[in-house]
């Protein structure tokens, strides 16, 4: 399941890249739009209430049509954030996070390391490696693969290139 950055949809170009890089691998992917999104609005709401929504739609997934399916989480940006914030509630399996924004452009005494350090399941961080909003060390269960570009990752092949390695790398995660 993949969730949009605060500034765009699910027809981000890494979205595209890490959805079709999970479908090579025989996954199936849910795509999952904010309800503020859907409902027009353009500014995300509030941490607490993106978070309750994300784990709202896993788990109705997850008690539907993904009952008994082992999860995969993660997002582009903001949407990486709710994946790692959520990752124990939604008893996912693996966490990918595509332009994870470390800190705020030229702020990074505002770091969300803590958020990427509280997931504790195999992550994968594809960051572009002159990415303003700063680049996520490697840490415990964390891969961490810099590709050219900034924060938007316009490189739908190169995302999936980085997010299909990955995969292969950690099949054993839904191969339970």
């Amino acid at each position: 399941m993949l969730g949009h950055g605060a500034g765009g949809g699910v027809e981000s170009p890494d979205l595209v890249g890490a959805t079709q890089a999970a479908r090579s691998a025989g996954l199936s992917v849910a795509l999952v739009e904010q309800p503020y999104r859907v409902a027009g609005r353009r500014t995300p709401a509030p941490a607490n209430q993106l978070d309750t929504a994300w784990i709202a739609v896993v788990s109705q997934l997850r008690a539907g049509p993904l009952s008994g399916v082992p999860t995969l989480t993660g997002g582009r940006s903001a949407g990486a954030r709710v994946a790692c914030r959520t990752a124990v509630e939604t008893d996912s399996v693996g966490v990918l996070c595509l332009a994870f924004p470390l800190h705020p452009p030229g702020r990074p005494e505002k770091s969300r390391l803590p958020e990427l350090d509280a997931v504790k399941v195999p992550t994968l961080v594809v960051q572009g490696e002159s990415d303003p909003f700063g680049t996520p060390p490697i840490g415990p269960n964390r891969t961490v693969a810099f590709i050219p570009g900034t924060h938007s990752l316009k490189s739908t092949t190169t995302v999936e290139a980085a997010v299909s390695d990955w995969l292969a790398t950690n099949r054993r995660l839904w191969l339970r």
